[in-house]
């Protein structure tokens, strides 16, 4: 049997990885500027996670949530102090896209509704409902498609009014920082706009933080920016630090009712001590404030050069336009200088490093990037 080829891959293989480096069997060394989409938060091999991972496994690797975990306890008063949502309530899964399934799920239980507004060039995700809320035809099936799913353009506060004035919306999504599209940012204005009408027309408010969560952007959530309060809030990615574990955090107006939602892996043993450990790290070390004054150096150093077309992003969530072939400058970064980057649409450059990057490695990237520009 063969493998269902449906990815572009590089002739890379990262065998093993520390920090923010990864290394290929020979021992080579690359600069882990992309992080696995976002996902290596504290970064690669940390010796607290790894010592989390492996107590856990040899005491209980799994059990199904027809019993107590104590773990999922701990996560969920860990994540509401440290992310200032204490009195919300958490639902755990096993990704990106059930964390967004289950947020529309409550949601429409929630109001009755049936309709899903969204964002022009938003991703959610690859799974039906997920899917059916991102704009992207190329990945949407035919079997996807539902006219009970309707976008308007990011930042459009009056197109946003005017659908939900029809009271129809069960809710609205948006992502904390557009990703997939290329690093694109709601304003703080927009937002809380968006609250106000969500508000007034009773329509939940989910905020997909999937990618800009967990202290990518400087702050834990991308969209306390705004200081507004959503009535959803989706996390995966840097939540596990590579471990696959998502959630959905719940406002207290929701109401919970045994067997409306539920997942066989979510939440179990492993991802629960992964996840802890990460929480941990994240406070101990100082990341989410590092991830503030790193990305900020590398924002201001990158909107210094030359022909680039845009520079966007808050902390270490960054999009690089150029003008030129993103895919291009990505493999020179990759086979020349050793660097992994992330790419969106042709021109895009994305970076999403572990939170642990340094100044120095900022600088190493800086002038990689100077070199490989000027060819």
């Amino acid at each position: 049997m063969e493998l269902f080829n449906v990815y572009s891959l590089y002739p890379v293989e990262p065998v093993r990885g520390k920090g923010c480096f990864v290394y290929d069997g020979a021992g080579t060394e690359y600069l882990d500027l992309y992080g696995g989409h976002a996902v290596i938060s504290i970064g690669h091999a940390h010796p607290a996670y790894v010592r989390a991972i492996s107590e856990q496994v040899a005491r209980l690797g799994f059990y199904s949530n027809s019993v107590e975990n104590s773990l999922q306890q701990r996560l969920a008063a860990l994540l509401g102090r440290i992310s200032d949502y204490d009195d919300y309530r958490l639902f755990l899964c096993n990704s990106g896209a059930e964390a967004n399934e289950n947020a529309l799920k409550l949601a429409s239980f929630q109001t009755g509704r049936t309709k899903v507004l969204a964002m022009g060039k938003a991703f959610h995700g690859r799974t039906s409902g997920a899917v059916a809320a991102t704009d992207n035809p190329a990945i949407s099936a035919p079997f996807n498609r539902t006219p009970n799913v309707e976008f308007v353009p990011l930042n459009d506060l009056e197109a946003v009014r005017a659908k939900l004035s029809t009271r129809e919306f069960a809710a609205v999504i948006i992502e904390g920082i557009q990703g997939v599209s290329g690093i694109h940012c709601p304003t703080d204005d927009f937002l809380r706009g968006v609250r106000a009408a969500a508000t007034e027309t009773g329509t939940q408010l989910i905020l997909d933080e999937i990618q800009s969560g967990y202290g990518r952007t400087g702050r834990f959530f991308a969209h306390q920016q705004a200081g507004i309060r959503p009535d959803l809030i989706t996390t995966a990615k840097g939540m596990g630090n590579g471990f696959p574990i998502g959630g959905v955090l719940i406002a207290p107006h929701f109401e919970a009712r045994q067997g409306m939602l539920g997942t066989t892996f979510g939440g179990n043993h492993l991802a629960c001590a992964a996840a802890i450990a990460v929480l941990e790290t994240l406070e101990g070390e100082g990341l989410v404030e590092n991830a503030a004054r790193v990305g900020d150096y590398l924002l201001g150093e990158l909107r210094r050069f030359d022909r680039l077309k845009e520079v966007r992003g808050r902390g270490l969530m960054i999009g690089v336009e150029i003008d030129g072939s993103g895919s291009e400058l990505r493999r020179e970064l990759l086979f020349e200088k050793h660097i992994f980057t992330g790419g969106a649409g042709a021109s895009t450059v994305r970076l999403l490093p572990a939170l642990c990057l340094t100044r120095e490695l900022a600088d190493r990237f800086l002038e990689a990037f100077a070199e490989t520009l000027k060819k």
